[in-house]
């Protein structure tokens, strides 16, 4: 049988407990929050990777990436060459009010024009200030951690092993090695030649 208020009394207790013990709430103004080296904060542009094909606007779940180009002409460099087309950035947006952050747009990339930075500071008082434009994804690039260090133990990849193996002079031929010496035959007594054999 319980006793009437036995669950308002440990209730109580509990409260107590964390009363008395020290705060481990931090003040997020005055100190900053330490994030995880992979945190997703906002997504920064490298304006010069970008070819604009269109990978990362086609695969946004919430079509929150806005690219326009236009084609310009690069004329041959050699005779009998015909001119080439080039795909010229014009404007590249993401709207953050929309965005998920799921990364897929990032993943996608082929040409890793696009990176996660942990930034997270970028509340706007109207939302509409929320979709930033190719110069302030641009500003965002320089918060962009750099890699993690390889693993020295690690193998090297085939790529670089290749590209390393045609890169090196190659190697003097070696002497052929001496022919191998004729095996003295074997040496057997000379027959008696009285003996009638």
């Amino acid at each position: 049988m319980q006793i009437p208020g036995s669950g308002l009394a440990k209730g109580l207790g509990v409260t107590w407990r964390h009363l008395t013990r020290r705060s481990v709430t931090r003040q997020y103004p005055d100190e900053l929050p330490e994030l995880p080296p992979r945190s997703r904060g906002v997504i920064a542009l490298l304006e010069e990777n970008c070819t604009v094909c269109m990978l990362c606007a086609r695969e946004c779940p919430d079509w929150c990436i806005y690219i326009d180009s236009h084609k310009e002409t690069v004329p041959a460099t050699e005779p009998g060459a015909r001119d080439r087309q080039r795909n010229v950035l014009d404007r590249f947006a993401i709207d953050f009010s929309l965005c998920m952050y799921c990364g897929i747009c990032i993943e996608v990339c082929p040409f890793d024009a696009l990176f996660w930075s942990p930034e997270f500071e970028y509340a706007e008082l109207d939302i509409r200030d929320l979709t930033h434009e190719r110069d302030r994804l641009r500003d965002w690039m320089w918060t962009v951690p750099p890699p993690p260090a390889h693993d020295p133990a690690a193998e090297a990849p085939r790529e670089l092993t290749a590209a390393t193996a045609a890169a090196e002079p190659p190697a003097p031929p070696a002497e052929p090695p001496a022919p191998p010496a004729e095996p003295a035959a074997p040496q057997t007594p000379p027959a008696d030649p009285g003996s009638g054999r």
